[in-house]
This record gives C-alpha cells, sequence and structure tokens, in this order.
C-alpha cells in the first residue's frame, strides 16, 4: 500500500516529453522492465525486459544488463537524455546499477 503512494508521489514530480522523455522502471523479485516513455504523447519509445530471456547471474548483474540495454536502444531510437522514473523503489542497489550501466552506455539523466 505505502508503494502505491510512494510511486504516486515520485511520478507526480516527473513527466517525460518529446525531447527528454521518462525511462521508467520497475523491479521485481524475479524481473526487471524498464521502458522509455513520451508521456505527451502516451506511447513507449523502446523497452528492455528479463521477462523470457535466458540471463545468467545475480539480479543485480542483470539490472546492469537492462540498462545498458535500454541505452542502445535509445540510443537506436536517437534518445540522449531521458528523466528517471525509479517508481516505488529507492535508488540503491539494483535501481543503481541499471542506472550506472546505462549512464555508462552514454545516456544522460
Amino acid at each position: 500500500m505505502l508503494a502505491k503512494f510512494r510511486a504516486k508521489r515520485t511520478r507526480a514530480k516527473i513527466h517525460g516529453t518529446s525531447d527528454r522523455p521518462r525511462l521508467s522502471v520497475y523491479i521485481s523479485n524475479r524481473h526487471i522492465v524498464a521502458q522509455v516513455i513520451d508521456d505527451d504523447k502516451k506511447v513507449t519509445l523502446c523497452y528492455a525486459t528479463t521477462v523470457g530471456e535466458k540471463l545468467d547471474g545475480t539480479m543485480t548483474e542483470k539490472a546492469a544488463k537492462i540498462g545498458a540495454e535500454i541505452a542502445k536502444k535509445a540510443k537506436a531510437a536517437k534518445i540522449k537524455r531521458v528523466v528517471f522514473d525509479r517508481g516505488a523503489k529507492l535508488y540503491a542497489g539494483r535501481m543503481s546499477a541499471l542506472a550506472d550501466a546505462a549512464r555508462k552506455e552514454g545516456l544522460e539523466f
């Protein structure tokens, strides 16, 4: 219940535009989903997920792989700058690993 309030509070301050879309990250116990969203047009520009893929390693290592993958897909879609949306999760551990990997691949936020 509290996670919904935290996510709502976080997203109230974040809005993705065409110039700077929103990088939304969701981390469950098993999977990681990252998507770049243009909130003005209400469309997902690109996404990366562990669902249906055979990735080895810990969840932190998987988060880093997804961060690098979403950055590559965003660059292919000519997106260089994004607004980071962590949702209800704290910026630590897996979330931090994903963000650092995305920054390392050239995504700015």
